[in-house]
């Protein structure tokens, strides 16, 4: 296993939409071991494959906490069936876009249909956290941020800060 580099907003393929994997073979599987990896030492509780730069549906999640025993989910093309009508809400980072936390509001409940990694396919019903984390992890394969959930004011504020960062260090400043 390896830790992939994870991409930062403004990177322009955070808002393209992923493509469906066809087949879960050793390279999907490769993937998700690499993206878990890479998830745990940045740290985080989820990351899609986009992330790491490769647009494919691929997402892993583990939302355990740190005291307990790890519990990864892998999930390939994973899609949300059901959502409550209920919502909740939580205040979400995200590993694209580093120490930035706002609360956004999502369905409390979801069922998503997906393929584990042996290419199965599953359904899992979750609320909580993990409902929140499958909701942004499955934005990200289609092209959303959870900045995209926020008023304008506050994502043209975010974009801007981090269009500045980007322009800076290309420019070698900071």
């Amino acid at each position: 296993m390896s830790t992939l580099g994870i991409i930062i907003l403004p990177d322009a393929r955070l808002k393209q939409p992923s493509e469906v994997v066809s087949s879960v073979d050793g390279s999907i599987r490769k993937l998700l071991d690499d993206m878990l990896e890479t998830m745990y030492a940045a740290p985080g509780i989820g990351l899609a494959a986009v992330q790491v730069g490769v647009m494919k549906r691929v997402v892993t999640v583990d939302v355990s906490k740190e005291e307990e025993k790890r519990d990864p989910l892998f999930l390939v093309n994973p899609e949300i069936v059901w959502s409550s009508e209920e919502r909740s809400t939580y205040e979400e980072g995200c590993l694209s876009i580093p120490d930035y936390y706002e609360t956004v509001e999502r369905p409390a409940r979801v069922r998503v249909k997906y393929l584990d990694r042996q290419g199965e396919a599953r359904e899992l019903e979750a609320d909580g956290l993990l409902a929140t984390c499958l909701q942004h992890e499955i934005d990200h394969l289609d092209g959303v941020l959870f900045i995209d959930h926020l008023s304008k004011l506050k994502r043209d504020r975010v974009i801007k800060k981090f269009q500045k960062q980007a322009k800076m260090k290309e420019l070698g400043i900071g």
